[in-house]
């Protein structure tokens, strides 16, 4: 952002001119005057209630930033603020997310399973400014939370809100691969994905996870599948968002890589394991660079105008210091 003058000659001719004008006129109408003392002989002088000399110069410096201002806005003040553009469109990408309450699991570094992939997906978001990515949960049922945008304020905030357990327990994987399929594939993207991330089989729901994951390579999407955690006893600690009751406890969990990398070729895609947080971190990390879209960007220059509000602010400073002069000190000093 920065300010820039159309006419600087204006003000720098104004910054010259304008003090030699009020020195001039100010030497001419001084008048001859003469200090007397208010008061008996011998007594105590006269004094006013108030400060006058310290009012008449805050009137005077009010008049003289007015004055400044009127010169700014007669100078043509703009602000030019420079904004990055892409010109050509990126990849639509939904990340269909478990939330059952096995990703309450804490086994990545001593965070959930449930924690790591939200900050995956936020990092992943914040890296590719150019794509549209959607936001899909799996529970007992599946539901599209935030369709594909490149709106991360959307975004993140709903990412923020979700909760393990928001969609009741179980897993519909194939409903939430359903979901993804329905949502993209009238994209006109140069790429487009599916990215899911689980901790489990399929338990619920009303779609096959294979039959769903079968309709992504026709359509021309490209299916990631992250296994994420481990097998055996893992403790478990979150907040059910329907009856607000604390659970905790140890959980066995039977992770199942045969089931979701069958789920993966199903569907043409790349099945991952993650059972730690690196691990899941580098899963990401490939998911970017082989999803990347060459992208094209340029830059847009924004210009605001400042000349009336500044003449606004500067008629305001001016009005004031004159209606305190004659109205409330009833003179015009």
């Amino acid at each position: 952002m920065s300010l820039v003058l159309e006419r600087p000659l204006v003000f720098i001719a104004g910054i010259i001119l304008v003090p030699l004008a009020l020195a001039v006129f100010r030497r001419l109408r001084t008048p001859l005057t003469l200090v007397l003392p208010l008061g008996p002989p011998g007594g105590v002088p006269f004094r006013p209630p108030f400060n006058i000399e310290g009012l008449i110069r805050l009137l005077r410096a009010a008049e003289y930033l007015g004055v400044f201002l009127l010169l700014l806005a007669a100078s043509g003040p703009l602000i030019k603020t420079g904004e990055k553009v892409w010109l050509s469109r990126g990849a639509d990408i939904v990340a269909v997310m478990d939330v059952s309450p096995s990703m309450a699991a804490l086994d990545m570094e001593g965070r959930s399973r449930f924690d790591a992939a939200r900050d995956l997906i936020r990092v992943f978001a914040g890296k590719r400014p150019s794509d549209a990515i959607g936001l899909a949960a799996v529970g007992s049922d599946a539901a599209l939370l935030v369709p594909p945008t490149t709106d991360r304020r959307a975004l993140l905030s709903r990412l923020e809100s979700l909760r393990i357990g928001e969609l009741d327990e179980g897993t519909a994987l194939g409903m939430g691969l359903a979901a993804a399929a329905f949502h993209l594939q009238n994209s006109t993207a140069p790429r487009r994905a599916v990215i899911l991330i689980t901790d489990g089989e399929n338990n619920a729901g009303a779609v096959h996870p294979e039959t769903a994951a079968a309709l992504l390579p026709p359509l021309g999407i490209s299916l990631w599948v992250i296994g994420i955690g481990r097998s055996g006893d893992v403790p478990v600690d979150y907040v059910d968002p329907r009856t607000k009751v604390r659970r905790s406890g140890i959980l066995s969990s039977h992770f199942d890589p045969e089931s979701l990398l069958a789920l993966s070729r199903a569907g043409g895609g790349t099945f991952l394991r993650a059972p730690s947080a690196q691990s899941f971190a580098e899963a990401f990390s490939l998911v970017d660079e082989k999803e990347m879209v060459v992208r094209r960007q340029g830059s847009l220059t924004r210009t605001r105008r400042l000349r009336t509000p500044l003449i606004a602010v500067a008629f305001i400073f001016i009005f004031l210091a004159r209606l305190v002069r004659t109205g409330f000190l009833g003179a015009r000093l």
